[in-house]
């Protein structure tokens, strides 16, 4: 059996943690982009927006947040994983701190979730990548 991804034809699963949020937004395209293309290469990836990355998911932030100034949106790339068949999910603890309602986030949001189930998805997937 190789160690390179190519070669291996059984199931990925990937689990991408974000924390990263407006405050450091040149961190905010790259678990997008990476989603997207680990997606593409038919992975099932979803990534767990908490802390501060919640903020992403808010109405009207990521619409008007680029990683560097004068490039894609956060957004588009938000759109791009959708588009690939990412799931997105956002930690439901983390809403109140940031005084975000779960009515108040963006339709790309697949679920809103619970510590637990970031547990769950935790101990179940096959790869984690923390961001």
């Amino acid at each position: 059996m190789s160690d390179h991804y190519l070669e291996d034809q059984g199931e990925k699963s990937v689990v991408i943690v974000m924390t990263s949020g407006p405050s450091t937004a040149h961190r905010c395209a790259t678990p997008f982009y990476l989603g997207a293309l680990l997606s593409s290469m038919d992975a099932e990836v979803k990534i767990f927006c908490t802390m501060e990355a919640v903020r992403l998911m808010q109405t009207g932030v990521a619409e008007n947040l680029s990683a560097m100034a004068g490039g894609k949106r956060i957004i588009d790339f938000i759109r791009d994983a959708k588009n690939a068949g990412v799931e997105i999910h956002v930690c439901r603890p983390a809403l109140p701190g940031y005084e975000i309602e779960a009515d108040n986030l963006i339709e790309e949001v697949d679920a809103v979730a619970s510590a637990g189930d970031l547990a769950d998805l935790i101990l179940s997937v096959d790869r984690l990548l923390f961001f």
